[in-house]
Parts: C-alpha cells; structure tokens; sequence
C-alpha cells in the first residue's frame, strides 16, 4: 500500500517539503537545505537542534532525549530535537534562529606570511611542429617532446596525439605538470593557467583562486563545510564512518560538492573557465583529508592514532570529481601522524618554522588543537582534542560566529557586549566565553577552581550591577550576561557554570600539550621567543583574555602574534611553488610526532592545567576587533 506523503513547512522562511510517514524531522529539514546545529551528529546529546512544532494536532511526542535536554515548559510549547523527532502528520515547524548553522559565520580568509619564487608545477607551453618527412620520420611523440621537453606521456593522451596534431596542423598547446603531459589543447593558450588553493577545515572552506602565469592571487570565497551536519568535530564523523555503510562515501560526495561550489564562485567572480584551472592544492586535517581522498578514517578513532598515508598525495582531479580541467590535478599535503595532517604542515611553512633563531611555539585553537614547537633546528609536533567549546558547541547558549553572536565582553562597573551583526543577542560564541571567564576571574567572581562565587562569597568591593547579576540555580551561580528583555529569544542569557567547567576542559587539554612540548624540549614558557596563533578562531581571540584563562603561556603578549589562516597559505604557496612542496616535505620528514595519548604524564599535566592562572601579568594592548 502507499503511503501518503506529508506537507512539512518550515518558518520563518515558508519552505514546505513532503514526506512519508515515519521521517526523521532531521532529514526534512536538510531536503529544504536548511542546516541544522548538530554538535553531537544527531545522537540526541547536545539539545543544539531545537525546533518548535507549531501545530497542536501533530501529535509528536517527546522523546527520552527531549525530556533529558528539554525542560518540561519547553515541552509544552511544541520543542522538540530534530534528530530525535519522527513525522506522522504534516506539520508546521519554526526553526529557532540559534538552531540554524549560520550560513553567515566569521571564516577567515586572510593570512600574514612571506613571499615565494613564483615556481609553478603547472607548465603551459604553445608549440607549431614540423610535419614529418622522408627524411624526418621519428615518432609524433618523439616530435613534440623535443620541442616541450622529455615529458611522460600517458597512454590516453597516447591515443588522441596523431589525429590531435594532423587534425590542427601540428600547433596546440601542451599543458605539463611536473614531467607529465597531462593535456592538449587547440591553438594558443599558454597564458591561461590557473589553480586553486584551498584550506579545507573541519567547520569551514576556504579556496583562493590563482594566475599560474603571473602568481597573482585573483580572488578568494569562503564556505561552511557540510560535513558539520555528519557531526561537529572529527570524531563524530570517525565514528560515522564505523557504524554506519555508506557514510563515507557520503561525506566525501558533499564535501566535493562544497568544493566545486567554491570553485564555480570563484571563477564567475573574475570571468574564468574552469577547464583553465589545472590544480587544485588542498590542506586539511588529517580526517578531512582521508575523507575527502575516499579514504577509511576509521583507524585514527582508535589508539594508536594511525594514518592511511604520510607523503603528500597527487591525485587526478576526476578521481575525486572536482569540477576542474579533466586532465587536472588535484595536491593533498603530507600529513606529520595522529590527527596532526595536512593543515598543520601548510601552517609550519607559511610560519617557517624550519630554523628559527629563538625557540617558536605553532598554536592553532580549534576543536583539535595542533601545537608545533620549533627549537634548535627541532621540530615537535602534537595534536590534543580540545573539543568543540570554543566554537559554541556544548555551551548551554553557546552559537558559532554567527550574526547575533555575542563575541566580545568587557567587565566593568557592569557588562559591555559586542553583539556579530549589530542585532539582539542571541547566544555567546568562543571568544566571548573567553573574555567572559577572564574578566571575570579579574574581578574576582570566579576563582582559579572555576568555581562562579555566589553574590554572599563575592569580593566586597565588587559593584551592585554585577553583584546582581549573580544568580543561584539548582545548587550552581551562573553570571546574566544578557537578560530576557534584551535577548532576541525573549530568554535571558547566562555564562552558565557548566559552560566554565567545558571551557577548562578545552583549554587545560591545549595547555597540556604545549606543557608537555616544553618540558620535552627542558624549555620554560620564558624561552619561548614567540606564540604564533594560527586559524579562524586563533585570529580572533583577545591575546590577554587567553593568557589570563591560562590558555596561553604567560608571557609578554608582544611575544604572541596571529598570522591568520597560516593553512591557506601554505597551501598557497604550494600551489605557487614546487620548492615550498619539497620545503613542505622536508618539514614533514623532520618533525616528531608526539602522541598525548601514549604519554604517561598527560593526564595529571592536563589536571594541572585545568586549573586558571592566580593572578594576571601585565596588561597589553589589544588590535582592534571588527
């Protein structure tokens, strides 16, 4: 018998789709290509995907994970998780904004770095043959190779050369990659050679498009990666591809997908054909890497940590279906071991961390935080899951940096929010739990266990403003940070206790590797000539607001330094040069993979570490946040 399809529609954007009776609500909601939160991967745990059936008729009732993440109220008015919730009739269903994966979030593009010898792998060359004779019959191949060079020929560009050559009385244009013919084209091309770079990260994408000819950058776009929607961090989508058939291939078609996307922007922005780009050069992590190569990441969720490859790969492009030249290429980076990959090595070379003259820390802060350690022409590299905190996620009102974002608080008298979009607040992202835990352990209202001291415990001196907003719940003080007439949602919003206990956990599991790698080395934080600060979220944290919270070694904060998207620019460079692929290389080759994992001491140095700083060094100045 068939079923009946039902309407679901979706506000406040009006989008409707149909579905069969027994639809997970979840699964709708991607049809109409709207995106959900889903920090945990759809298990239920995290209460991110929230949705509020309108219609009392839809009989929809809560689940075990509704009535765990939900409180009784919330219930009542229809919530319900979208990856929990099964359709049985159609329905109207509003998407709370703080639900949606925000299509507008901060993704940084920019970058600080060096300058390169402009040494393309990709060579373009026009030649106008001699046709053969009697007196000069040598082979077609032997022909053109001794006009562009001794070249590998594939066997199918074997097959088309005869009638290629005779069909365009022997002129054309041979495009080469390395020593390998990888094209021919009709008439003079040569000078339309193009590439892209691409930094392919956990959350986000970001590609930037090239002249192979002149080295000029053309343009650069950004765009979320879809497999947030798989789950929010690397072990999610590990675990993904362990228990369920089908999901690699999956996420390896929609992150394709994403990055055939950002191609087709890119060259419509500046008036590019596509079968003029001839290489794609891309660094991630190594589960993105794996996944995107089609290769089983399962190995790396389990000790030991292992890899399925180290050198870099370099693969035809139609092999993964990136909609570049078909006889294109596509450069995957040399990954170091662990879960320390691709973007880490594009991040030692745009840093140059070969030899630096004083000791050099490599920090990139994100759901997996990779540390380098430059020091006396050694190389120590590490990786520790640092968890999704400081992008929202298992924050009771945490968001990414999307509009309406709080992502920056000043503590005085009282409370001063940088609100992303200049709207009404609707949740905190990593910066302001940041800036919020550090002013307040300034003040005094938290103290180095974490603890948030209720208003009878706070110091004395401390302003009725901020005393006020001290509230006690359940046996717990959680600090207001935004109350309910000035929140978009109609709720007030808190730095809630529980979000202080998830920061330390992301934070101590940082500084525990960089202990580790200073203690490795019988180095201090003192010696340290300087901290660079890779990535997204690296760039936009206040240097000290993370020293304070102890997320960075306490030294001068002139000694730490952002170099911004240090993994795009690497892959830059290698795009632009096949000197920095072999430096790219060598780097790999010469550092130490250290496994936390394995370590004896991380647990008690990750205890340790957990705990705030007593007291804060000098203050410094901060660059000015847009």
């Amino acid at each position: 018998m068939k079923n009946t399809e039902l309407k679901i529609t979706f506000q406040p954007s009006g989008r409707s789709v149909f579905a069969l009776p027994g639809t997970l609500l979840m699964e709708a909601v991607g049809r109409t290509g709207i995106a959900l939160q889903t920090p945990c991967g759809g298990r239920g745990t995290c209460g991110k995907c929230r949705v509020r059936i309108l219609d009392a008729q839809a009989h929809c009732p809560p689940s075990a994970a509704d009535k765990r993440m939900l409180s009784e109220e919330q219930i009542q008015q229809g919530y319900r998780l979208a990856c929990q919730a099964y359709i049985n009739h159609s329905m109207t269903v509003e998407i709370p904004p703080e639900s949606q994966f925000g299509a507008a979030q901060q993704i940084l593009t920019t970058h600080t770095g060096r300058n390169t010898i402009l040494n393309s792998v990709i060579r373009k060359q026009y030649f106008c043959l001699q046709a053969p004779t009697i007196q000069d019959a040598v082979s077609d191949a032997s022909r053109l190779k001794a006009v562009i060079g001794n070249v590998a020929i594939p066997f199918h560009l074997l097959l088309k050369l005869s009638a290629f050559l005779r069909t365009n009385n022997w002129t054309g244009t041979a495009v080469v990659a390395g020593n390998r013919l990888i094209g021919l084209e009709v008439g003079d091309t040569s000078q339309e050679s193009y590439g892209v770079a691409f930094d392919l990260g956990t959350t986000t994408l970001v590609g930037a498009l090239f002249d192979l000819k002149t080295g000029e950058e053309k343009t650069v776009l950004s765009a979320i990666n879809p497999q947030v929607g798989f789950g929010d961090d690397v072990i999610s989508r590990i675990s993904r591809v362990r228990e369920m058939r089908g999901a690699l291939t999956e996420m390896q078609q929609a992150v394709v997908k994403a990055i055939n996307s950002v191609i087709k922007g890119l060259v419509e922005q500046v008036g590019v054909n596509t079968r003029h780009i001839y290489e794609a050069v891309i660094a991630g992590n190594s589960t993105m890497q794996q996944i995107l190569c089609g290769l089983d990441p399962s190995a790396l969720g389990e000790v030991p940590f292992v890899q399925t490859f180290d050198n870099a790969l370099t693969i035809p492009a139609q092999s993964l279906g990136l909609a570049i030249n078909k006889g294109g290429e596509a450069f995957i980076f040399p990954q170091i071991g662990g879960f320390v990959g691709g973007d880490t090595v594009a991040g030692m070379l745009a840093a140059g961390l070969e030899n630096p003259k004083k000791p050099v820390l490599l920090v990139d802060i994100g759901t997996n935080g990779e540390i380098v350690l430059a020091y006396n022409g050694k190389l120590q590299a590490t990786s520790t899951a640092a968890g999704p905190a400081f992008e929202g996620a298992r924050i009771v009102q945490g968001m990414r940096a999307t509009a309406g974002a709080i992502e920056k608080v000043v503590i005085g008298d009282d409370v001063s929010l940088n609100i992303i979009g200049n709207t009404r607040p609707i949740g905190l992202c990593g910066t302001a739990l940041i800036d919020a835990v550090a002013e307040l352990l300034r003040k005094g209202i938290i103290d180095e266990t974490g603890r948030i001291l209720p208003p009878d415990e706070a110091p004395s001196g401390l302003s009725e403003q901020l005393r006020r907003r001290l509230i006690s719940m359940n046996g717990h003080t959680n600090f207001l940070l935004v109350p309910a007439n000035e929140a978009a949602s109609g709720e007030p919003i808190y730095l809630w206790q529980k979000d202080v206990r998830e920061l330390q956990l992301a934070m101590g599991a940082i500084r525990a590797g960089i202990n580790i790698l200073l203690r490795r080395a019988g180095l201090e934080s003192a010696d340290l000539g300087s901290v660079l600060l890779a990535g997204a979220f690296g760039n936009f944290i206040r240097r000290s607001n993370a020293r304070r919270i102890g997320l960075l070694p306490q030294i001068p904060c002139e000694r730490i330094h952002f170099i911004g998207n240090a993994s795009l620019f690497g892959a830059k460079l290698a795009l632009l040069s096949s000197d920095e692929r072999a430096r790219a290389e060598r780097l790999r080759r010469g550092t130490e993979h250290v496994d936390l994992s394995l370590d004896a001491e991380f647990q008690t140095e990750f205890g340790m570490a957990m705990m705030f700083p007593d007291g804060d060094i000098d203050a410094c100045l901060e660059r000015p946040v847009k």
